[in-house]
């Protein structure tokens, strides 16, 4: 196992653990590319370079070839984000409804850019494409919490809540 870590750097014991385990449920070690990336991303919230090339090395695929899964697919993050990351819906329906507005909100409020991470490490505020709700558009996701109606006037308080 110090073998296993020491060839792996840029991953926790715990990290390689766990995506070993996830490496039995599949024949093909490169069908764990999503799973491992997530398992990185549950530990740190991101994933660098150094985890990835690790984890490309782990499951014996090029780094190019992890870099392309994980930059398709939007909620694997390739920079730091805040400890919640707030996605608001910019699909068609959304933007017809108010997204832009309730977007301008959010980043107003936290004093960030989109993809920027708040002073405190606390928030991100990211675009995504379309969460399935658009008969409650604009619709926000928080962390995994779907968020529906929201507005401009009511886009804090339905993140923060009491809190604000």
């Amino acid at each position: 196992m110090t073998e296993n870590i020491q060839k792996f750097a840029g991953l926790s014991p715990e990290e390689i653990t766990e995506i070993n385990a996830e490496m039995t449920r599949y024949a093909d070690k490169a069908a764990v590319s999503i799973e491992a990336l997530k398992i990185v991303q549950k530990h740190h919230r991101w994933v660098s370079d150094e985890a990835l090339v690790a984890v490309a090395e782990l499951l014996e695929i090029s780094p190019a070839q992890l870099e392309g899964v994980a930059t398709f697919y939007n909620l694997i993050y390739r920079r730091p984000v805040g400890k919640t990351v707030i996605h608001y819906c910019n699909s068609v329906t959304c933007w017809m409804l108010g997204a832009e507005k309730v977007r301008e909100r959010l980043c107003r409020h936290f004093h960030v850019d989109l993809g920027e991470m708040t002073a405190d490490g606390e928030y991100t505020v990211l675009p995504i494409v379309c969460l399935g709700a658009c008969d409650h558009a604009p619709v926000v996701m928080v962390g995994d919490q779907l968020r529906l109606d929201i507005t401009e006037e009511n886009a804090v308080y339905e993140i923060l809540g009491d809190r604000r």
